[in-house]
């Protein structure tokens, strides 16, 4: 596996020094949280973005389109994160991005989408001073890039109609069904599997600022068009549920 830059590689990138020109004009205003919480933008329609453009201008302007219709405290957010990434002040802005958490967490939890929820446990898991506070962010992020990983084999696949086999989910209920390294396959419908790993995230979940972030995250696993939500349609045990 390719190893991550080091800090003298990055300084010495003159790629890097180019994604960081123009930073400062965009981190230097003061923000007063409530009134950007109150505060829509409005930059037409919006635009999900993809990747990162390497003028910082271009690319927060891309950003604003992206949050058209929204209030300009997430738009906020994502500024935070990308001047993060870019190693902008770094020290100074992820202490405006934590403040930003501990103070509108309820806010973010509810508004942003869960790819905005992942940017954000990512930079925690990537610079929070607490080892505890990056443990969380980190499994936050290894759950949803897992779901992400295997959704996107299903569309590659052309199995987006995923239907279970009738016979193969009785033939569970009966017997272990080797997958790999000793793992098993799931049993439809009473497994204790999910519930007891819920049991045993709850207490991660209560660790701010990025444990609610995780609640927020699986619940919503939980009811989009996952693996967890089609195994949930099919679990018929009460005292195994995970949900």
């Amino acid at each position: 596996m390719r190893k991550k830059p080091g800090r003298l590689r990055r300084f010495l990138s003159l790629n890097q020094h180019r994604k960081r020109w123009g930073a400062r004009r965009h981190a230097t205003a003061e923000h007063n949280l409530a009134e950007l919480k109150a505060t829509m933008i409005d930059a037409g329609d919006p635009v999900q973005t993809r990747g990162s453009a390497k003028s910082i201008d271009l690319h927060l302007q891309n950003l604003r389109t992206e949050f058209s219709g929204q209030s300009a405290l997430l738009l906020y957010h994502a500024e935070l994160i990308v001047l993060i990434r870019r190693d902008h002040n770094l020290a100074e802005t992820y202490q405006k991005f934590r403040t930003l958490w501990m103070a509108e967490g309820d806010f973010l939890r509810e508004k942003l989408n869960i790819r905005w929820l992942v940017s954000a446990t990512d930079t925690f898991a990537a610079h929070d001073s607490d080892m505890a506070v990056r443990a969380v962010a980190m499994m936050t992020s290894a759950v949803v890039n897992t779901v992400k990983m295997y959704e996107s084999e299903r569309y590659l696949t052309d199995t987006l109609a995923t239907t279970m086999a009738p016979a193969h989910v009785e033939d569970v209920q009966h017997r272990l069904i080797p997958l790999f390294e000793g793992m098993s396959c799931f049993t439809v419908g009473t497994d204790d599997t999910l519930r007891n790993m819920v049991w045993r995230m709850e207490p991660f979940m209560a660790l701010d600022p990025v444990g609610p972030i995780f609640q927020e995250i699986w619940a919503r696993l939980q009811i989009n068009d996952t693996a967890f939500a089609r195994f949930k349609a099919q679990h018929k045990r009460e005292k195994t549920s995970w949900w």
